[in-house]
């Protein structure tokens, strides 16, 4: 082993551990003692470039593979950040091998950054296919399958990681279970997908989940009920106003008329009338009473193709915002 410096170095100190010698220099500031019962005499000795912490007189190793937390090297594009780094991808829930497994490059290159010869390469490419198929067992396939379905769903939808790992908790926890009934792939990690959004208070309604997937409406709320009554999940309805933004975006309606939207909805919410209520059809029916009282430009047709409502359930939920809350629609929203 090589020699360590130290920040102080006054005294050098030549000794033999597990059949090496080692030469370091200790810092004399240092107090700490061998808790060894034959040895309670040197200060502390830490080598760096084995991570090891040892006595200074009896040798003994006392703490080893000392993790580092000092900081990287500067790295100012994606690629000397990944040179720089000394770890790999986090771990997550909705990868099949939770990102932990590793894989053989395809470069075909060496230590030293030369090609391999056709004849190494041929290997490697044989070792590579091996490899990735030795990987995929029974089990393995299924989840690689649905976290595919997944990813690509989650990305269609725009939602963050967190309802994706979530769903991929709620999936990994019913194939744990095993349960008796045969559900395939899809429906099932479809519906963990739309329990995570539930659990999690992202605003995408069911009908936004069967639109990019590949199964209908009613097979989805079958196994979403399945889902909840095996895990005993509590789950809560979403807030009106989480879809006010979205909705009032996609009619192209004045900031006015949003927040007055959220004001009505707020004040809808404090009198009862909302509770147990379709979420998105009460936002489509409050989007359109403050519609007709700002003379926005916005049509009843259109709120009903943004929301997915019909002109008819939006018209009834429009007059029972206005007799129940005693609003006109010449009176002012506060």
């Amino acid at each position: 082993m090589g020699s360590t410096p130290f920040s102080v170095t006054t005294l050098t100190h030549n000794f033999f551990l597990r059949g090496k010698k080692l030469e370091t220099k200790f810092d004399g500031s240092i107090y700490e003692k061998c808790g060894e019962t034959k040895c309670k005499k040197g200060p502390l000795i830490t080598d760096v470039s084995t991570g090891e912490i040892m006595c200074r007189s009896c040798g003994t190793v006392l703490i080893e593979r000392m993790e580092d937390f000092g900081p990287e090297h500067s790295a100012f594009t994606q690629e000397d950040f990944m040179k720089n780094t000394r770890t790999g991808k986090k771990s997550t829930l909705a990868e099949h091998d939770m990102g932990l497994s590793t894989i053989i490059k395809k470069d075909n290159k060496d230590a030293s950054g030369r090609r391999l010869s056709p004849e190494m390469s041929r290997a490697f490419n044989r070792l590579r296919m091996w490899d990735s198929r030795s990987k995929l067992k029974t089990k393995d396939r299924s989840m690689r399958t649905a976290f595919l379905l997944l990813d690509g769903m989650v990305t269609k939808l725009g939602l963050p990681e967190v309802v994706s790992e979530k769903a991929a908790y709620f999936y990994r926890k019913i194939k744990a279970r095993k349960p008796k009934t045969g559900r395939a792939t899809t429906a099932l990690i479809t519906a963990c997908l739309y329990a995570a959004c539930r659990f999690t208070h992202s605003p995408r309604t069911i009908n936004d989940v069967v639109s990019v997937s590949t199964m209908s409406k009613k097979r989805l709320q079958k196994t979403y009920r399945d889902i909840v009554n095996l895990l005993d999940l509590t789950l809560e309805s979403f807030d009106p106003l989480d879809f006010v933004t979205r909705l009032s975006s996609m009619v192209n309606a004045s900031e006015r008329t949003r927040r007055k939207a959220i004001k009505l909805l707020i004040r809808a919410r404090k009198a009862g009338i909302i509770t147990g209520k379709n979420p998105i059809g009460v936002t489509a029916a409050a989007l359109y009473f403050v519609c007709l009282q700002n003379n926005e430009s916005v049509s009843l047709t259109q709120i009903s193709k943004a929301s997915g409502i019909t002109a008819v359930t939006i018209r009834h939920g429009y007059l029972t915002l206005r007799n129940l809350l005693g609003i006109s629609s010449l009176d002012s929203i506060t």
